[in-house]
């Protein structure tokens, strides 16, 4: 059974499940966002006293971009290895605040803690057609929802930390959408990281498939180089075509 079928992608819920039911304060203040004791988040000390089994952050890259696949990751640790988990991520930005190479270390650290047991990640794509096909939206839905039938976890053992307005399926009850959540939780800056190296990596790759517009350098994005190639070679297969009618040829 897929994610569609199983989390019901194509008829994404209005009603907003959230972490009041564990957390009476929205926590919207940044004062209490890190106890003074632990500093781990706060959130983080309330849910290791509860039944949940596993912590996920995700984000999303590729949003914007002219060209290429949107990536959705999701990392997820199991509560018993949160405290050393938060430890080895201490420091952990959002992937937008990093370099190349900044990002790239990150990876390795994240992969050598999946190693030793007690958290996983996943990414997953949604290509240019389909963005084109169903629209942004319904492209981000089928993507949260995905990554996290890729983790193969019960969505009641869960509670699942969410970048800005993403929503995971209704069926996952714990959930939390963060404004700048990259930025402030370090599961979802995890998350971003792990998506952008992902991303970048395949952006890449359609370098070498479609030298003409620099992929490798710009990763989609509208630059004026960009620009400047649409112009004189049109669009590829891989462009967003909802994104750029005006170059399409009627």
């Amino acid at each position: 059974m897929g994610a569609e079928r199983l989390y019901g992608v194509h008829t994404p819920g209005r009603i907003r499940h959230s972490a009041s039911i564990l957390f009476p304060s929205r926590l919207n203040n940044r004062a209490q966002w890190y106890t003074e004791k632990t500093k781990m988040p706060l959130l983080y000390v309330h849910v290791k006293d509860t039944m949940i089994d596993f912590l996920i952050g995700i984000d999303e890259v590729g949003r914007g971009p002219l060209a290429g696949p949107l990536c959705v990751g999701a990392f997820l640790v199991e509560r018993k290895r949160l405290s050393t988990v938060h430890r080895a991520l201490r420091g952990i930005r959002d992937s937008k605040q990093l370099s190349e190479d900044e990002r790239e270390r990150w990876l390795s650290k994240i992969l050598k803690l999946e190693q030793s047991g007690g958290c996983h990640f996943s990414t997953t794509f949604v290509r240019a057609e389909v963005i084109d096909r169903g629209g942004m939206a319904q492209a981000l839905h089928t993507a949260v929802a995905r990554v996290l039938y890729n983790l193969s976890v019960s969505p009641a053992r869960c509670f699942v930390f969410l970048d800005g307005t993403l929503r995971a399926p209704a069926i996952f009850k714990l959930q939390e959408s963060i404004i700048d959540g990259d930025e402030n939780e370090p599961l979802i800056a995890t998350a971003s990281i792990i998506a952008k190296v992902r991303r970048d990596r395949y952006m890449t790759l359609l370098g070498k498939r479609f030298p003409e517009y620099g992929f490798e350098e710009h990763k989609g994005y509208g630059t004026k180089k960009h620009y400047e190639a649409l112009r004189k070679y049109g669009v590829s297969e891989v462009h967003r075509k909802s994104f750029l009618k005006k170059f399409l040829i009627v």
